[in-house]
């Protein structure tokens, strides 16, 4: 296993807490059994990917759009 810090929101970490706490567990396992659960098919880490680039598009997508928007409000002005 490999050991990283991240942030979670308040409600999650507090729920996520009393989850560990309600099963006498870490809180690292927690968490960990969650990651396994959501992504242990490749049909939910295909769903999640395909979230995460609409939400948060890849950085060489997100410019390339950027761009083709400016192309076409300044293609309307004119």
């Amino acid at each position: 296993m490999v050991g990283f810090m991240a942030s979670l929101p308040a409600k999650w970490t507090e729920y996520l807490k009393r989850l560990a706490d309600d099963h006498e567990i870490n809180l690292n396992n927690v968490i960990s059994e969650l990651c396994e659960w959501a992504f242990s098919g490749p049909a939910s880490k295909e769903q999640f990917e395909d979230w995460l680039d609409e939400a948060y598009p890849p950085k060489g997508e997100a410019e390339g759009k950027a761009n083709a928007a400016g192309e076409e409000a300044g293609e309307i002005e004119v």
